[in-house]
């Protein structure tokens, strides 16, 4: 302080303001020239030289004020059990003497800086700047480098603690926290053995939410939508509360029934997972809003991305959207994901216009304290990496978190950011009702259990007692009566509504072929737009271009690149959108796709593909942050909006796919099984053994297998929870894409996709393998055995890349009496096809399965059985052996293997 001290001491008469902000002043000051206006106005004389002790000193005012609106909240009361003390319980800052003030001094010119008119003391002011930020409800701004933004906030945050709530929004108020409670109890009576992780300790944050709806709908013209990601805790209370969800749906759940039909192909979730979409009359508001809440896993804080690019998938109007997370404060400071949700969050890609944060605070993780649980002073810190502002609010006070809410909705209507409140509370009950937490927190729970529940101190407090009371009687009535009739209930949940009617469920008794074949003219007007810019294009660009161009004007040898850039170009014209996610996936890590062109004069991006039509449909390509779990949670999420949308994510490599393991084992490979939520997502993973060592030659093709549901012992259908290819054509991608838009339902689609192949000139296809009437060959049969099926003695059978290596030893070795298989579609497990490849080599002894992956990896333990136990056949093994690691990291160790490999297929 000694350096703020000899700066504004009154007896220094060109003293200046002290700013942590460079030379701008404050922006609650507004600058020196507005001070002096100020200072003039009131006193009539220069501030300079105006005699400090008689007349004031409004610089040292001004400078008192804004220690209260930095430092205030280290002195505010957040705990509702008295616990946890202020984190300074004094601040040299905070104390007018600190400044050369005294309480009696007379400032009624600090009006002017505040949001009051009736302040003529210092004593005074010192009053309401305690009461505004060191009490029940206080905020951070200080980190906010928009000084309009920071401005805005600290003045909208004042005027709203000077508004007290009507008599009807208390007893609404009342009512909801009444409810609650009362739903709470009820389920501990009846479930006693049920985790329902209730509100219990946390019930302000229902009138936190039904603000945020009320204030967000109020003078919003057309259909507003509100999307909603959260945990587990208080999830059910927010369901029953706000969301009308019919509670004998519930208590069927409870009961241990499925919460669909028993027609539709689910597994079901728990009960802290249920989902619900729901048209909703707001209070006081005589309007409808949509409220979309998305079901969660039990992996904290994974539902954010989601959530956002589901929001983003809408397509609506930031200003009739919103998004509206609640967290955890242990997972909200622990988990990277958040940050990672962040850090996308104002990215022209994935930017949604904000989101409001509710952190429901219980002090505690499971059983961890946030001392041992944090190195930040506030779980909520994360935040500040953005910019976000920050309130901090005693939850034991629904009043103000009510006004935390107005604050916070208003600052996003307004600047279409993300603003975090921190609601500071408890849990009555430990992580769930079934456990103990008065084990590991004595003096914790020694707390909870002597304090009246927050809805009983409310009413209390606000004169209501006996209303609760009645509340709370008639709404247990009505909650055993819809226990009664849960033994009736009967789930009539609909599906596949909306942009998905036209949708149905895939077939569990049939694989079949979808003819995905285009016009020829059509390819090629698209083709050759693919290669037309606008721009100035770099040398070697325009080269791939121009070579591009060329092999489409003779229909033949078409790279991967090209058969992409057709089958998306054809989706577009046929009316579809496709969205492109990924690290560089514009230019494409290996140089190769080039859907948009860099202007070498300007850096302005061209994408071509979006010039086709002016009735096409939209491509978007967006060169994502270096983030896998946040971006392919936010393309999954975008995936769940409509099937007529195409969402690809591609990883920079495949290996790098398990940064989201967490997405893909939680949403991808098991969302339509938990939640009937059927996605098209595509993932693009480049895989292939070429020598770049262990963490750039293997998606683990095994992982992905392990994940399905294909059947070992019987033909798998169209039913199974995800398609895993290893194409080895750039005509077997181009179906496969448009497969993904043209089929009547939708599967998650993984590619092992090339990177040698990308230019291998034997990887190629011609227009003709795209026409109409084509569609993906789950099987390619060995073409070069034509005519001589009888001379074959041996059988090859591989997927991907691998089968150019095995063909061109062949070749090479002038090998007559050996054929290759190649198997394309991994799941679902074609067998048929398989068994149609085979049937004419009744000569053949030997039947090898080749990969160049380990022996414990790859698809190897995946079709030996299904071989075995479907086609009767007896598998040889010709490939690496088990490893800890993908691949090795000596140049020379890799080609003696590759060598190796290839040649043990053929002995």
């Amino acid at each position: 302080m000694s350096h703020l001290l000899r700066r504004i001491h009154p007896s220094r008469k060109n003293a200046s303001i002290p700013n942590s902000y460079g030379e701008r002043a404050h922006p609650r000051i507004g600058g020196a020239a507005r001070l002096k206006s100020i200072h003039t106005n009131q006193i009539g004389t220069d501030p300079i030289n105006a005699p400090f002790v008689t007349q004031g000193d409004l610089l040292s005012v001004s400078l008192l004020i804004r220690a209260y609106r930095e430092h205030g909240h280290r002195m505010s009361r957040l705990d509702p059990l008295g616990l946890q003390l202020p984190v300074a319980t004094k601040l040299i800052e905070l104390k007018p003497e600190t400044y050369g003030l005294t309480e009696d001094l007379s400032i009624s010119a600090a009006n002017e800086l505040l949001p009051l008119s009736n302040v003529s003391t210092v004593k005074e002011m010192v009053k309401f700047l305690d009461s505004t930020y060191c009490g029940g409800i206080t905020m951070e701004t200080a980190h906010i480098s928009d000084i309009t933004e920071r401005d805005w906030f600290i003045r909208t945050f004042e005027m709203e603690g000077l508004k007290v709530l009507t008599e009807s929004q208390q007893k609404r108020t009342v009512e909801l926290l009444a409810k609650s409670q009362a739903f709470d109890h009820f389920l501990a009576k009846k479930f006693q053995h049920v985790k329902r992780y209730g509100a219990e300790g946390a019930e302000s944050m229902l009138p936190f939410v039904e603000e945020v709806f009320k204030s967000f709908r109020k003078n919003v013209s057309g259909e507003c939508t509100t999307v909603i990601a959260m945990p587990h805790r208080g999830r059910l209370n927010v369901l029953t509360c706000l969301l009308d969800f019919p509670l004998t749906a519930m208590f069927s759940k409870m009961k241990g029934n499925s919460e669909h039909a028993k027609e539709l192909p689910s597994s079901g979730d728990v009960m802290s997972h249920l989902r619900s979409s729901v048209d909703i009359d707001v209070i006081d508001c005589n309007e409808s809003l949509h409220v979309s809440l998305l079901p969660n896993p039990s992996h904290l804080e994974a539902i954010n991305p989601v959530a956002i690019g589901n929001i983003r998938g809408r397509k609506k109007d930031q200003n009739q959207i919103l998004s509206l997370q609640l967290h955890g404060d242990a997972s909200f400071s622990a988990q990277g994901i958040v940050a990672e949700t962040f850090a996308m969050s104002n990215l022209p890609g994935f930017s949604v216009g904000g989101t409001i944060h509710l952190v429901v605070n219980n002090q505690l993780g499971f059983t961890t304290p946030g001392s041992k649980g944090r190195s930040s002073l506030y779980c909520t810190d994360i935040g500040k990496m953005t910019g976000c502002p920050i309130i901090h609010v005693n939850g034991e006070n629904p009043e103000d978190v009510v006004r935390a809410a107005r604050v916070a909705t208003s600052y996003w209507k307004r600047f279409h950011k993300d603003v975090i409140v921190d609601m500071v509370c408890y849990r009555r009950w430990g992580h769930n009702e079934l456990d103990d937490a008065s084990m590991t927190q004595p003096l914790m729970y020694k707390a909870i259990e002597s304090s009246p529940s927050i809805p009983n101190r409310y009413a209390s407090r606000v004169g209501c007692s006996e209303l609760a009371e009645e509340i709370q009687q008639k709404y247990s009535e009505y909650l055993n009566h819809c226990l009664k009739e849960t033994d009736h209930y009967q789930s009539q949940e609909g599906h596949l509504k909306g942009y998905w009617s036209n949708m149905n469920w895939a077939s569990g008794t049939e694989l079949t072929s979808w003819d995905t074949g285009c016009n020829m003219d059509l390819l090629k007007y698209v083709g050759g737009k693919s290669c037309e810019s606008s721009v100035s294009v770099h040398a070697k660009v325009a080269k791939i271009l121009e070579e591009r161009r060329k092999r489409l004007e003779e229909g033949t040898s078409l790279d991967w690149a090209t058969a992409e850039a057709l089958a998306v170009g054809s989706m577009l014209m046929q009316g579809f959108g496709v969205r492109l996610s990924g690290q560089d996936v514009g230019r494409g890590t290996f140089s190769h796709r080039h859907f948009s062109v860099t202007d070498q004069a300007d850096e302005s991006i061209d994408i071509p593909l979006n010039r086709l039509s002016p009735q096409q449909g939209s491509l978007e390509v967006v060169n994502s942050l270096l983030s896998e779990e946040a971006v392919l949670g936010f393309e999954y999420g975008h995936s769940l909006c409509s099937p007529n949308q195409l969402v690809i994510w591609e990883a920079q490599f495949g290996d790098f796919f398990n940064g989201a393991q967490v997405i893909i084992d939680t949403f991808i490979s098991s969302g339509e099984a938990k939640w009937l939520l059927q996605s098209g997502l595509v993932m693009l993973l480049p895989h292939g053994y070429d020598g770049a060592g262990p963490e750039h030659s293997s998606c683990r093709l095994e992982r992905f297998l392990q994940m399905t549901n294909s059947g070992v012992d019987a033909p798998d259908s169209d039913s199974v929870n995800m398609w895993i290819v290893n194409p080895t054509t750039p005509a077997q991608y181009f179906h496969l894409l448009r497969q993904q838009v043209i089929r009547n339902f939708r599967k998650p689609l993984i590619v092992a996709s090339p990177k040698t192949l990308l230019r291998l000139p034997s990887a190629v296809s011609s227009l003709s393998d795209m026409s109409p009437g084509t569609s993906f060959q789950h099987v390619l049969p060995d073409r070069a055995a034509d005519g001589i099926a009888s001379e074959i003695k041996k059988v090859l059978l591989c997927s991907g890349k691998h089968f150019y290596a095995l063909d061109s030893y062949r070749k090479a070795q002038g090998i007559k009496d050996t054929a290759i298989v190649r198997i394309e579609c991994l799941c679902p497990f074609p067998s048929g096809y398989i068994n149609l490849a085979l049937k004419n080599f009744k000569s053949a002894k030997d039947f090898v399965w080749c990969q160049e992956e380990h022996q414990n990896m790859g698809p190897w333990s995946y079709v030996e059985p299904r071989l075995r136990n479907q086609l009767g056949l007896q598998l040889k093994y010709a490939g690496r052996g088990p490893a800890a690691l993908p691949a090795v990291g000596i140049a020379q160790t890799h080609k003696m293997e590759a060598d190796e490999i290839v040649k043990k297929a053929f002995k």
